[in-house]
C-alpha cells in the first residue's frame, strides 16, 4: 500500500464528537467537545471527526476551534456531496494542523431511490463533482459510500473508481445499517482492492454500526480484508445500536497481535479515563458488563475463578487492569489527605486542572469527605466530573429547600441562576423530587416530557453518592442529564438542570436541507 510505508498500521479515527452525538441524548456543547477533542489527541487518535459543519452554526464553531486545539490528530468535517456542505466543511477545518474534509454519498438502490431520489449515474457524477471540489480545498479527503454493503458490487466498484480518480486518499466503505457478517465484511474489501485501479494508492476503511452486535468482529475483519482504517467511538456510542467501540478494536488488537498483526498508536493506559470522560459529559453510563469499560469487565465472582486468580491472575484475565488504566485499588484519600495528594490522585487518574480549577475540585473534595467516611475512586470522579461537564450552563443550581413527609403538602423553595440572573421559587408536587421539578418550570418555563428518572448509588453504604439520570425530550429531540451528590434531591435538581442546558444546546441544531441532484 503506498500511501503509507508501514503497512500494518491501522489508523483509528475517531468519530465520538460526530456519528457518536447522533445518540439521542447524547448532545454536548462547546466546552465539553473541546474538552474530549484534547482527550482524544493526548490519547493518540491518528483522526477526529469533529463534526458536521452545515449542520448548524455550534457544529461549525465546534469543528473550527477543534481545528485550532488539536496539536497532534487530522481534523475531520464530515459533509455530504452538495458543493454547500464542502464549503462549509473546508472553512472549518482551514486552520487545522492537518485537515480532512469527509464527504459521503448513499449508494445502494434503496438509498438512491427513496432517500436521494436520484439515478445511479447522477450519484456517480456527484461522486467525482463532490471529491474535486473537496480536493481543490484540502489535500486529505475521504469518501463514503453510505450503505455499502447493500451496494451492487459493479457499480460500487465505480464509484470508488471514481473517486480515486477525482483525488480522494481514503475510501471508506460503511456498513451503514450493520447488516453485514465479517466473512461478507472482509471479502468486500478484498474484492474491491483487487478489481478498482488505483486501489493500491489509497487507504480503505471501516465504519460499522452495531445493529446485529457485530460493529467491532466486522470492523476487524474489515482490516484482515485490507482496510487499514478504523472509523470507531468511545464507548462505542452512536446512531440507534452504535458504533463499533473503539476500546474494543484496540484492545482486541493489542491482546490478539497474534492473530490479527497490526498496530495503532492508543496509549491503552488512559482507556478507563478517556471512557469515564465521555460517559460523563453525555449522561450515559457504561454497562456493567461492557468489554474492557465496564465496572464488571475485571470482576470475579465465581469461587472457582476467585480461585484462579489468587493463584495467577492470567487464569481468568487476558489483560491486565493496568493496561487499560483501571486501578487495583480504589479508598486511596480521606478527609486529612492534602492537596498535594489529592493532585497526584487526579493526575493518576487523568485529570490535569489548572491551578484555580484544582482548588475548587479540592474544597469540594473536602466538603465531600467532610460528609462520606470514604471516598472511593468513583466518588472522586462523580465530583470532578460533574462540575467540569457544566463549564458554559446557562441555567446553574444555587440553593434548595424542600418539605417532604407524610404531613405534606411537598414542595420545594429552589434558587437558581438564569444566564447569570439569580431567581427564585416555590412550587408544589406530588412527592418532593415533583415539586423540584415544578419548581424549575416555574422559574423558567418550558414544556418537556419526562421520560426517565434513574437514581443509583456511586458507592457502597449509607453515605453514598446518589447519582440521577433525567431524560428529557422536546419535538422528538431526547436528551439526557446526569448528577451526583450525597442529597439525592439535590443530585436530581442538577440533573434536569443538566438535561435541560443539554436540551438549550440541541435546540440550535437543525436538519439541514435536503440533498438533490442539482445541489
Amino acid at each position: 500500500m503506498s500511501i503509507t510505508t508501514e503497512p500494518n498500521r491501522v489508523i483509528i479515527f475517531d468519530t465520538t464528537l460526530r456519528d457518536g452525538e447522533q445518540s439521542p441524548g447524547a448532545a454536548m456543547n462547546l466546552e465539553e467537545k473541546l474538552r474530549i477533542a484534547e482527550a482524544l489527541d493526548a490519547f493518540g487518535v491518528d483522526v477526529i471527526e469533529a463534526g458536521f459543519p452545515i449542520s448548524s452554526n455550534g457544529d461549525f464553531e465546534a469543528v473550527s476551534e477543534i481545528a485550532r486545539l488539536v496539536k497532534r490528530a487530522t481534523v475531520c468535517g464530515l459533509a455530504r456531496a452538495g458543493m454547500k456542505d464542502i464549503d462549509r466543511a473546508g472553512e472549518a477545518v482551514k486552520h487545522a494542523r492537518r485537515g480532512r474534509i469527509h464527504t459521503f454519498i448513499s449508494t445502494s438502490p434503496v438509498h438512491m431511490k427513496h432517500k436521494l431520489q436520484m439515478a445511479p449515474e447522477q450519484v456517480l457524477e456527484a461522486v467525482a463533482a463532490s471529491v474535486a471540489r473537496a480536493r481543490d480545498l484540502v489535500e486529505d479527503v475521504e469518501w463514503s459510500a453510505e450503505d455499502a454493503t447493500r451496494t451492487e458490487f459493479d457499480f460500487l466498484c465505480r464509484c470508488v473508481e471514481a473517486a480515486i480518480k477525482a483525488g480522494a486518499s481514503t475510501i471508506n466503505l460503511p456498513d451503514t445499517v450493520g447488516y453485514a457478517t465479517p466473512q461478507e465484511y472482509a471479502e468486500l474489501f478484498r474484492k474491491v482492492i483487487a478489481r478498482v485501479p488505483g486501489a493500491d494508492t489509497v487507504r480503505f476503511s471501516t465504519h460499522c454500526h452495531n445493529d446485529l452486535g457485530l460493529a467491532v468482529a466486522n470492523s476487524l475483519a474489515g482490516v484482515i480484508g485490507g482496510a487499514r482504517q478504523i472509523e470507531c467511538s468511545v464507548n462505542g456510542i452512536g446512531e440507534r445500536a452504535g458504533n463499533a467501540a473503539l476500546e474494543e478494536i484496540v484492545m482486541a488488537l493489542k491482546v490478539r497481535h497474534d492473530a490479527m498483526p497490526y498496530d495503532t498508536r492508543i496509549d491503552t493506559s488512559q482507556i478507563a479515563r478517556i471512557s469515564k470522560l465521555v460517559s460523563s459529559t453525555i449522561a450515559f453510563p457504561v454497562q456493567y458488563n461492557k468489554a474492557i469499560v465496564g465496572k464488571n469487565a475485571f470482576a470475579h465472582e465465581s469461587g472457582i475463578h476467585q480461585d484462579g486468580m489468587l493463584k495467577n491472575a492470567e487464569t481468568y484475565e487476558i489483560m491486565r487492569p493496568e493496561d487499560v488504566g483501571v486501578a487495583k485499588s480504589s479508598l486511596v484519600l480521606g478527609k486529612l489527605s492534602g492537596r498535594h495528594a489529592f493532585r497526584e490522585k487526579l493526575a493518576a487518574m487523568g485529570y490535569e486542572l489548572g491551578a484555580n480549577a484544582l482548588q475548587d475540585a479540592f474544597e469540594r473534595f473536602k466538603a465531600l469527605a467532610d460528609k462520606k467516611r470514604h471516598v472511593f475512586d468513583e466518588d472522586i470522579v462523580a465530583l470532578v466530573d460533574d462540575e467540569l461537564a457544566r463549564g458554559q450552563d446557562r441555567l446553574r443550581f444555587e440553593n434548595l429547600r424542600v418539605v417532604a413527609g407524610t404531613f405534606g403538602p411537598q414542595s420545594a423553595e429552589l434558587e437558581l441562576s438564569v444566564d447569570g440572573e439569580t431567581r427564585v421559587g416555590l412550587a408544589r408536587g406530588d412527592g418532593p423530587v415533583d415539586a423540584i421539578f415544578n419548581a424549575i418550570k416555574a422559574l423558567y418555563p418550558h414544556e418537556v416530557d419526562l421520560q426517565l428518572y434513574q437514581v443509583h448509588a456511586v458507592t457502597e453504604g449509607t453515605d453514598a453518592q446518589a447519582e440521577v439520570t433525567v431524560r428529557l425530550e422536546e419535538n422528538g429531540k431526547t436528551v439526557t442529564g446526569r448528577a451526583a451528590d450525597t442529597d439525592t434531591l439535590v443530585a436530581s435538581a442538577k440533573a434536569y438542570l443538566n438535561a435541560l442546558n443539554k436540551l438549550l444546546v440541541k435546540r440550535q441544531k437543525t436538519a439541514p436541507e435536503a440533498m438533490s441532484a442539482t445541489h
